[in-house]
């Protein structure tokens, strides 16, 4: 996997970062000498993530406004000078039966699940370009099948994938690479977070969808979060337009 120092002195965005994954990966990376910015809409848990030390510093931005890409790549720049990694891990998804579509929910997730990361890939070309810098998108497992209720969310981080192997041929010339992780179900409080479900609705969906993972639990943030290093790491110079199922084979029974 990852040798140790690749990430020293690297610098990497995590969008969505104050918890489950976006954390996990934050933290990952901190610990192998990176510096990264973490964004999120919760002051109190970013600055939770801020304390964990110096190497990491937080910007509140609502990945729904296109205005923040701006501001993200703006503080990274006038931070650290310097631009390795973008981990575009912000999400937005709701539950919607076709009698509860709404034009602004659908638009909200499109915001956050398909404009948010372009145009922080738009901002952030010149600084990756510097550095033959990389970019991980991340996706979800549920885009593999047909998920009546969450149509939406799965149709834009299927959207998301798409541009992750775009982005991987426009971007080679300039030695970005580009790749995404689909993560199956995972541990991470998205269900009753971004989701916004009730608690024992949640489990109850929680208990359905172990029951239907081959290897037998769901996932946590340590399945997922070596795989983001890897792809977005130096040391794997040749790989780019992949997108990695890392779900314990839930898709393959689904």
């Amino acid at each position: 996997m990852t040798r140790k120092n690749t990430w020293q002195d690297k610098v990497a965005i995590v969008t969505g970062g104050s918890s489950g994954i976006g954390r996990a990966t934050a933290l990952a990376l901190s610990e192998q000498g990176a510096r990264v910015l973490v964004t999120g809409r919760d002051t109190a848990r970013l600055a939770d993530v801020a304390a964990i030390g110096e190497a990491i510093d937080t910007l509140q931005a609502d990945s729904a406004d296109p205005a923040s890409a701006a501001r993200i790549i703006e503080a990274v720049q006038t931070r650290w000078g310097r631009l390795d990694l973008i981990v575009n891990n912000s999400g937005a998804g709701q539950p919607l039966p076709m009698t509860a579509y709404d034009a602004d929910l659908i638009a909200k997730m499109s915001a956050v699940n398909i404009i948010a990361p372009s145009l922080l890939v738009k901002e952030g070309h010149a600084a990756l370009r510097k550095t033959r810098g990389a970019i991980v998108n991340i996706g979800s497992a549920v885009s593999r099948n047909a998920v009546p209720m969450v149509a939406h969310y799965a149709a834009t981080k299927t959207a998301l994938e798409h541009l992750t192997r775009s982005w991987a041929v426009e971007l080679a010339g300039d030695g970005i690479r580009v790749n995404a992780i689909a993560p199956g179900p995972v541990k991470s409080g998205a269900l009753t977070g971004m989701m916004g479900l009730p608690e024992e609705m949640a489990q109850q969906i929680e208990a359905q969808e172990e029951a239907q993972i081959p290897l037998g639990r769901r996932g946590v943030t340590a399945d997922i979060v070596p795989w983001i290093l890897q792809l977005g790491s130096s040391d794997n110079e040749w790989l780019t337009g992949q997108v990695l199922t890392v779900d314990g084979g839930w898709t393959l029974r689904t």
